[in-house]
């Protein structure tokens, strides 16, 4: 809201901006889907990161945060997580951070442990155009 002085008083006058029935509308709309969205998904942040950084190794943790709908710091969590298990290698170039993903390694769950992250990223990843 904007604050703006009364020409006769020294207290500050309130201004509203009038929001529309459509606006209202998209308003609402966009806020059940993110609550459709936010209850639970198939696949864990983990695996969303790894996503991801397939499609851009050298995308930056505050965009991959913004993607995914969590916050830097947790991104940065989820990287010395994935590095320590020997999922991820970083590699410095310039300022900025490249990633591999070391697809051979299997997955961590004993249920899954017979597939590789290979595998997972080959089901879930889009495909290039050809």
């Amino acid at each position: 809201m904007a604050k703006i002085m009364s020409a006769t008083a020294k207290t500050p006058a309130t201004t509203t901006r009038v929001v529309t029935a459509r606006e209202t509308q998209e308003l609402a709309q966009n806020a059940r889907e993110a609550e459709l969205r936010s209850r639970w998904t198939f696949l864990t942040n983990h695996t969303h990161v790894l996503i991801l950084l397939t499609q851009d190794p050298s995308m930056v943790l505050r965009r991959v945060a913004s993607c995914i709908g969590i916050t830097e710091r947790a991104v940065q969590r989820i990287i010395v997580d994935l590095e320590e298990g020997g999922y991820i290698e970083r590699e410095k170039v310039g300022r900025q951070n490249h990633y591999r993903i070391l697809t051979n390694h299997p997955l961590r769950h004993p249920v899954e442990a017979h597939r590789t992250v290979g595998d997972l990223l080959n089901m879930v990843c889009k495909k290039p155009k050809t």
